[in-house]
């Protein structure tokens, strides 16, 4: 027997394992290892993806893709996390649910429909394992460094889980300095360009790019519409093969890396895992879906849906409409990259400071921040012409954004654990669902309608959000009685009685 270990009683199929003090610094290195490895792959994933509505602009297909990836993702996280995670285990599951990533990022090297569409309908299927994966093992640790500290499992996970998600929000930096730091190199063409036709240059070569500026001011940002021709706007022709082989290749040795790290530098959660069973709930995937079908008949899960939707269509509109028809277009594909790493930080501070904020101020003057915020960002975007004369512009929009989208992500997904205590499985599958689902509306019609019709449906969806949210806060705040309002008092509740309370409707 380990040395490490030391068993209460000789039953060894019941008894709990007794660590030793010094396995709290093991216990961090795998959280510290789970981290990194994430923040590996979602180097790879994000950088990739936040180049795919301009990069593989040709019929869509960028669009197409991370629309499969989202579809796939509903499906995902209803039937397949606890199927997987029972055959692989845990660590496993992870291993190769970033394994099911990696085509994605291969078939960037021959970008075609029947390359792109299956690689992210596989990435959308790895989904809901990993993040169902991640979770599980990050609690199991927590209860274990619990068990070796005395310190509260609550205090514990929270712990875990912020620093795994610092880990997690650096990937956008990464991914996107990358990506901007290749794209904006002076390759061979350039060179040979400057070299050899600039002593050719006419005075009509010098009015069609001024032509071209005026252009992009007129077509870019709101006016901008799918099938607009690089003829048009030189700021759309995508990168060199070269280039975007470059990236690809950095990308795909990422997610390599992720997936040693993982194998070779985590334990197996059998070290730490003391009787605890399943994945969770241990509900079986058709038993969920019948569970988050019941829960639509409650009137709080109806009233939220909005705004849960809006989630998933704004951060599908940044990924995609933006970075095409903003950032691309009025300042060129190189630069998008660098926006994007200004959202991605605005968001990651957002997030880790948030909850100290709602302890002093509460929750909605928090929310009616977001919503005045995100109401005036969508008004600017239609109002706005971008051009690289207005650089700072796109840099304080995307920061802007992504401090309201850590806003909504928070106070929303904190909003269902406080509306539905005891019924997490339906409320945050609900979740998932929802969001997904808003993601997915907004990438399939985004390659048939214009910036200025996207903007307008975006604004009318969080308007409704709004007042969806709005009304269960004053439901509550009334406190009426029955199933609605009322005040609410939170408790643990053992597998076996959340089982039974999810059976039962509300």
């Amino acid at each position: 027997m380990d040395s490490k270990f030391q068993r209460v009683n000789s039953d060894e199929n019941d008894s709990p394992i007794q660590f030793s003090p010094k396995e709290q610094w093991r216990i961090w290195k795998n959280v510290l290892v789970v981290g990194f490895a994430f923040m590996l792959q979602f180097t790879a994933f994000w950088g990739a993806s936040n180049l795919q509505s301009s990069v593989n602009a040709e019929a869509s297909l960028g669009t197409f893709t991370l629309a499969a990836i989202y579809g796939s993702l509903i499906l995902s996280n209803i039937f397949l996390p606890v199927i997987v995670i029972r055959w692989l285990g845990v660590k496993w599951t992870i291993c190769l649910a970033f394994l099911v990533y990696v085509p994605f990022i291969m078939a960037q090297f021959y970008p075609r429909f029947y390359t792109m569409i299956p690689a992210g309908l596989a990435v959308g299927f790895g989904g809901g394992p990993l993040w169902c994966a991640k979770c599980t093992y990050l609690t199991i640790l927590s209860e274990a460094y619990a068990k070796v500290t005395g310190v509260g499992a609550d205090i514990t996970v929270t712990r875990f889980f912020g620093v795994f998600f610092l880990f997690y929000q650096f990937s956008q930096v990464w991914g996107n300095l990358i990506s901007s730091a290749v794209l904006s190199s002076e390759g061979p063409a350039v060179a040979a360009l400057s070299n050899s036709t600039l002593n050719n240059i006419t005075f009509a070569d010098v009015f069609n790019v001024s032509t071209a500026t005026r252009n992009s001011e007129e077509i870019c940002g709101a006016n901008f519409c799918p099938g607009t021709v690089v003829e048009a706007i030189p700021n759309l022709a995508p990168p060199s093969t070269s280039k975007i082989n470059t990236i690809t290749g950095i990308y795909l040795a990422c997610m390599i890396a992720a997936v040693l790290a993982v194998a070779f530098g985590v334990d197996s959660v059998k070290r730490y895992d003391q009787g605890r069973k399943g994945s969770g709930s241990d509900i079986s995937g058709l038993r969920l879906l019948a569970v988050i079908v019941k829960q639509l008949a409650n009137p709080y899960q109806i009233l939220i849906l909005p705004i849960t939707m809006f989630i998933g269509a704004e951060q599908a509109f940044l990924a995609a409409d933006f970075t095409s028809a903003f950032v691309s277009c009025g300042w060129g594909i190189s630069n998008i990259g660098f926006v994007m790493i200004c959202f991605g930080v605005c968001n990651g501070i957002a997030s880790i400071f948030i909850g100290g904020i709602i302890k002093i101020t509460g929750r909605s003057p928090v929310v009616c921040l977001a919503l005045s915020l995100h109401v005036a960002l969508i008004v600017t975007l239609l109002v706005w012409k971008p051009s690289e004369q207005a650089k700072l512009t796109f840099f304080i929009i995307a920061g802007l954004w992504g401090f309201c989208d850590a806003i909504w992500l928070v106070q929303i997904n904190s909003l269902y654990g406080i509306l539905f205590p005891g019924k997490e499985e339906a409320a945050y599958s609900n979740f998932r669902l929802w969001e997904s689902t808003g993601s997915v509306i907004t990438y399939i019609y985004s390659p048939y309608l214009c910036i200025d019709v996207k903007l307008s449906l975006l604004l009318c969806l969080l308007i409704i959000g709004a007042c969806g949210y709005t009304a269960v806060e004053v439901i509550e705040w009334k406190g009426k009685d029955g199933e609605l309002g009322g005040k609410r008092e939170f408790k643990l509740v053992k597998s076996g009685e959340k089982e039974k309370s999810l059976e039962v409707a509300d």
